[in-house]
C-alpha cells in the first residue's frame, strides 16, 4: 500500500511539473505577441522569427550543456563542473527528491527548467528590437542559454555560493528576469537607440507599436503562463501542505499582477493625463515580476501592494531610461530588470529566513556576471559580424531585410510593372 501511494505521488508531482512547464512554454507565445504588437508593422516578421528561433535554440543548448552546468555533479560553488548532454551526469532514469521524500522524474525537472531559460532569452528580444541583426541575436542566444544563464543559475538554484549566503529567489525575479534584462541592457548600450527616437535637442519621440490588441493578448497569455512559472516552483502538489501552498502562490501571483496594472494605469493618468494602455500592460507584467521572488509567504493584501509598487516603479523607470537615451521598444529592461530588483528586495517583507545581505549579494553577483559576460559576447559578435542593420534597412524595416517577407502584405502598396 505504501509503495502504491509513493507511485501515485510520483506520478502526480511529475504530471504537475510537466503541466506547469507547458504553461511556462505558453509564455513564449505571450512574449511573441506582446513584442510583435509593440513594434512597427515593418519589423513584425523579424520579431516573430527571433522568438520562435530563440525558444528552439534555448531547448537545444540547455540539453547540450546548460542543464548540466546549472545542476552539476561537481563544482566549487562558483564554477560548476562541465559535462554534456542529458544522460551523462544527469542520467535519464534518475529521479530527484524534494522535501518529504516525494519524487518526480528528472526529465520533468529538465522540461520545467528549460522553459525558464527560454523566458530569460525572450526578455532580450524585445529590448533590442527594430535595429539588431537577426543572426547576431541568435548567436548571442547560444551563449546566453548555454553558458551565461546556467552559470549564474548554478550559484543559487544549483546550490552554489549564493545559496550558501542565503539568497532567496523562489521563482526567479533575479535569476531569470533581472538576468535577462541585464543581458538586454548590455546589448542595448552597444547597439544604440533606433533612428529618430531621440531628437538633437533632447526631445523624446514616441514610436507607437503596430498592433495593441495583439500586445494586450500577449500580456494576458503571459499572465496565464505565470501561474505555471510561480506555481510550478513549489515543485510538488501531492500532499495537503504543498497543495495549499500552490493555491496561495496562484492567488498572490494573480493579485500582484492586478495591483501592478491598476497602479500603473492610475499613475499614467496622473502623469500623462491619459490612460496609457502600454503602461497598464507593463504594469501587470511588473506586478508579476515583483512577486516572483516570493509568492508564497506574503498575505494576499501584501502581494497586491508588492505588485502595486512594481507597477509604479515601471512607469518611472520607462520614463527615466528614455531620458538617459536607453531605447527599449517594449520596456523589457524596466519590467524585468528594475522591477526584478524590487522583487528580490521585497522578499524581506514577508520571508523571515531571508537576509538583506543575502539578497544584495544575489543582486550584485547576478548583475555583475551577466552584464560583463554579455557585454563581452555582444562585443565579440559586433567585431565579427556586426550587430546593427544598416540605416537603409532599419528605415525600410527588418522584415524584408532579414526575412524577405512582410507580416501584413495586403497593407503594403505595390506598383505594377
Amino acid at each position: 500500500m505504501e509503495a502504491t501511494l509513493i507511485e501515485v505521488q510520483y506520478a502526480l508531482d511529475t504530471f504537475y511539473f510537466l503541466m506547469c512547464a507547458v504553461l511556462v512554454m505558453w509564455m513564449a507565445a505571450g512574449f511573441t505577441m506582446l513584442e510583435s504588437g509593440l513594434v512597427r508593422s515593418r519589423n513584425t516578421v523579424e520579431i516573430l522569427t527571433k522568438n520562435v528561433a530563440l525558444y528552439a535554440i534555448a531547448c537545444l543548448m540547455y540539453m547540450i550543456v546548460g542543464y548540466n552546468l546549472m545542476y552539476p555533479d561537481s563544482g566549487n560553488g562558483f564554477i560548476p563542473g562541465l559535462s554534456f548532454f542529458l544522460g551523462g551526469d544527469n542520467t535519464l532514469d534518475e529521479v530527484l527528491a524534494s522535501a518529504g521524500e516525494i519524487y518526480y522524474s528528472n526529465l520533468a525537472d529538465f522540461m520545467f527548467q528549460v522553459v525558464f531559460v527560454a523566458t530569460a532569452m525572450s526578455i532580450v528580444s524585445g529590448a533590442v528590437a527594430e535595429r539588431m541583426k537577426l543572426w547576431a541575436f541568435l548567436v548571442f542566444a547560444v551563449f546566453m542559454t548555454g553558458l551565461i544563464y546556467p552559470i549564474q543559475g548554478y550559484w543559487s538554484w544549483g546550490e552554489g555560493f549564493l545559496d550558501g549566503l542565503g539568497y532567496s529567489d523562489y521563482a526567479g525575479s533575479g535569476i531569470v528576469h533581472m538576468a535577462g534584462a541585464t543581458a538586454a541592457l548590455a546589448g542595448v548600450l552597444l547597439l544604440g537607440p533606433r533612428k529618430g527616437k531621440y531628437g538633437p535637442n533632447g526631445q523624446i519621440n514616441a514610436i507607437p507599436g503596430s498592433n495593441l490588441p495583439l500586445a494586450t493578448l500577449g500580456m494576458f497569455i503571459l499572465w496565464m503562463g505565470w501561474f505555471g512559472f510561480n506555481g510550478g516552483s513549489e515543485l510538488m502538489v501531492s500532499n495537503v501542505e504543498s497543495a495549499n501552498n500552490v493555491a496561495k502562490v496562484f492567488v498572490n501571483t494573480n493579485l500582484s499582477a492586478a495591483g501592478g496594472l491598476v497602479t500603473a494605469l492610475i499613475l499614467a493618468r496622473l502623469v500623462f493625463g491619459k490612460a496609457d494602455l502600454t503602461m497598464a500592460l507593463n504594469g501587470a507584467l511588473a506586478g508579476l515580476v515583483a512577486i516572483t521572488a516570493e509568492p508564497l509567504t506574503p498575505a494576499p493584501l501584501l502581494a497586491a501592494v508588492i505588485g502595486g509598487v512594481g507597477g509604479a516603479i515601471v512607469v518611472f523607470s520607462i520614463v527615466g531610461l528614455d531620458r538617459l537615451k536607453i531605447d527599449d521598444p517594449v520596456g523589457a529592461i524596466s519590467v524585468h530588470g528594475v522591477v526584478g530588483i524590487w522583487g528580490v528586495l521585497a522578499v524581506l517583507l514577508s520571508n523571515d529566513e531571508a537576509t538583506l545581505l543575502g539578497q544584495l549579494a544575489g543582486l550584485a553577483a547576478i548583475f555583475a556576471f551577466v552584464f560583463v559576460a554579455s557585454l563581452i559576447v555582444w562585443a565579440v559578435i559586433k567585431a565579427a559580424m556586426g550587430i546593427r542593420v544598416d540605416e537603409e534597412d532599419e528605415f525600410s524595416g527588418l522584415d524584408m531585410a532579414e526575412c524577405g517577407m512582410e507580416a501584413y502584405p495586403e497593407f503594403v502598396s505595390t506598383r505594377a510593372d
